[in-house]
């Protein structure tokens, strides 16, 4: 037996002295992503294994990848905490929340900005000309109440429209819903749901009903371009586990650069990989829209943490959208 632990003992050192070989970090990762045109780089990244290549590229063993798809951002909280989860995805005030509730121990930040795209509230009441004209039987679908980025949004909007003291008015009215379910909600005309606050390619698909019209674009409730989605983990995976981290972010950054060379092979690539009831010029068209920029750096952070501070939705307050993010991407013009 002894003998055996030896000759165990050497083969563990043998492989740890190769050169470009460690045995240190994770040799699985797990990695969450939503629905929508938002995520596109997850999908170069699935494709062309860049992950696998950039852990590689570190030095490191092989990595086994797997991919999730959530509904929501708030879905994702406790399996990252746990463990269970290594890399979460989702909008920029679900990462700002996680931040401010983990500060003192697992110290989650936001690792790159995926996007920034307008997220448009559009509805099939033609009596629904602003927010205002929501009532008691409005029902406004969204990706996750109180929390998501449209939920923000909307109570940002709701605030400028009945003063701060009126920012959850709307709350009421709000139902969860994935993209997907929300835009099939809102189309088909005999759901509850009158209205869908949602991103692309959903808003733009419910738009090509005649019967269904915008009331709100969050541009121009936040004053201009936000990031919309965001990559993050915790600090402590990312201090057990620094080249994986490192990996993970050039993956991200070099899916990220595939996009913006050719968008329309991005267009393509999203055809063919989630198979959506569009074309992939409908889908080009979508990717060059006004507004829709897919970029690491992030935007509009201290907007909406601002708000959610001042309105009691976070106990603390970043000095500045670098508190929120790890600092691999501080040289980045953010905001």
């Amino acid at each position: 037996m002894k003998r055996l632990v030896i000759s165990l003992s050497a083969v563990f050192v043998l492989l740890a002295a190769r050169p470009g070989v460690s045995l240190a970090e994770v040799g699985e990762i797990t990695i969450a992503q939503q629905y929508g045109m938002a995520y596109l780089q997850f999908l170069a990244m699935q494709r062309d294994h860049l992950i696998e290549k950039h852990v590689k590229a570190e030095g490191l063993r092989d990595v086994k990848v797997t991919w999730h798809t959530f509904a929501a951002s708030n879905t994702m909280y406790d399996a990252v905490l746990s463990g269970d989860l290594q890399f979460a995805s989702g909008g920029l005030t679900p990462l700002i929340t996680i931040w401010a509730r983990t500060r003192d121990n697992y110290k989650a930040h936001g690792i790159s900005a995926m996007n920034s795209m307008p997220l448009l509230l559009n509805t099939r009441d033609p009596k629904v000309k602003t927010i205002r004209d929501f009532t008691d039987k409005s029902r406004i679908a969204l990706p996750a109440v109180k929390i998501s980025q449209q939920a923000i949004t909307l109570q940002m909007a709701a605030a400028q429209a009945f003063g701060d003291a009126g920012f959850n008015r709307l709350d009421p009215l709000t139902v969860s819903m994935s993209h997907p379910d929300g835009m099939q909600a809102l189309m088909s005309g005999a759901s509850e749901v009158t209205a869908h606050l949602t991103s692309p390619p959903y808003q733009y698909q419910e738009l090509a009903d005649p019967k269904i019209h915008t009331v709100l674009n969050s541009y121009d409730v936040a004053g201009g371009p936000t990031t919309f989605t965001v990559l993050w983990t915790t600090g402590k995976f990312r201090d057990e586990n620094p080249k994986t981290y490192a990996a993970v972010l050039a993956a991200f950054r070099e899916a990220t650069d595939m996009i913006n060379k050719d968008k329309h092979a991005a267009a393509e690539l999203y055809v063919q990989m989630e198979h959506p009831k569009l074309t992939v010029d409908q889908v080009y068209a979508m990717l060059t829209s006004p507004g829709v920029d897919y970029t690491l750096t992030p935007s509009g952070v201290m907007k909406y943490a601002d708000f959610m501070y001042a309105h009691g939705l976070i106990k603390v307050k970043p000095t500045s959208w670098k508190d929120v993010f790890f600092p691999e991407i501080h040289d980045l013009p953010g905001s």
